[in-house]
């Protein structure tokens, strides 16, 4: 049986936030630009973690309001992004933004991802067990997800 969807939160965020906080020690210890504006970082910081407030439980709402029943083989893959990736993502991405705006600007992408993969691995996968126990039903990632497209969930009725 592949992961749940509230594994693959779990997983994928664990391992977002790791990254996110590894990243952000050695832009500290090591880079003296990303300590300035402290004040725009921290501001901007959290900015994103009341937009992650605010929209993460309406979209992981939305993906369990659209869900469809699903036979087992239909399920999906359920395999969750492969988890070497996130750390060349997060480089990547922390990376251009150094080289673009300061590496200010990287510290603020290693702490969004931070802030992102805690979001994901405690705030929304409990609003996902909440869901299952009252719905009855295991929720997994089907084929046809995408990140900007959304989540797309299919379910097996009576399976928690």
């Amino acid at each position: 049986m592949p992961p749940t969807y509230r594994q693959r939160l779990r997983v994928e965020g664990a391992t977002l936030a790791t990254c996110g906080a590894i990243g952000t020690v050695i832009l500290l210890a090591g880079v003296d630009q990303s300590r300035r504006s402290p004040a725009s970082t921290i501001g901007q910081l959290v900015v994103v973690g009341l937009l992650l407030g605010w929209l993460g439980p309406r979209s992981v709402g939305r993906a369990i309001a659209s869900s469809r029943p699903v036979g087992v083989g239909q399920v999906g893959s359920g395999e969750p992004t492969p988890l070497w990736q996130l750390p060349m993502i997060i480089a990547g991405l922390t990376g251009v933004a150094g080289g673009l705006a300061g590496w200010d600007a990287g510290l603020r992408v290693t702490g969004g991802c931070l802030l992102v993969g805690l979001a994901q691995a405690v705030l929304l996968e409990r609003l996902v067990a909440a869901r299952e126990l009252r719905l009855g039903r295991r929720f997994y990632r089907i084929p046809g997800s995408r990140i900007l497209r959304g989540t797309l969930l299919g379910y097996e009725a009576g399976s928690v």
